[in-house]
């Protein structure tokens, strides 16, 4: 378990993450509608829309390699943590007319400036 001071530095790699995200896809049209939206199956870091497009948006941030790619931590099991917050955030609201989408953003802070890869649609679930 991570201790305190650790745990803060990653909350804070991970907020870091998320701002730059949210600032790409900004410059690329899209509206914020939710940041860091909780239910009890856990959090969505970014919900955007364009239009009639409402993206749920997963950011994993790194500050070296050791770790591996950080897309690579969207697991099947994320995956499905996040179609589960998908269907939270959309009870209630009027989404019969919206159209949805799941993607992921990977940030990597080792250089400056930070490097970004968007995947939109990165994956689709099972119907």
């Amino acid at each position: 378990m991570l201790g305190l001071a650790a745990a803060n530095k990653h909350l804070k790699v991970a907020r870091w993450g998320e701002t730059l995200a949210l600032w790409w896809l900004r410059w690329r049209g899209f509206k914020l509608e939710a940041r860091n939206w909780r239910s009890r199956w856990g959090e969505v870091d970014l919900v955007v829309r364009k239009g009639c497009l409402v993206v749920f948006v997963e950011v994993k941030t790194r500050r070296s390699a050791s770790a591996g790619p950080p897309e690579l931590a969207v697991t099947p099991a994320k995956q499905r943590r996040l179609a589960r917050l998908a269907q939270a955030f959309c009870r209630g609201k009027q989404a019969a007319a919206l159209s949805f989408r799941f993607d992921v953003v990977a940030v990597d802070l080792g250089k400056f400036p930070p490097k970004l890869r968007h995947y939109p649609g990165a994956f689709v679930l099972p119907s």
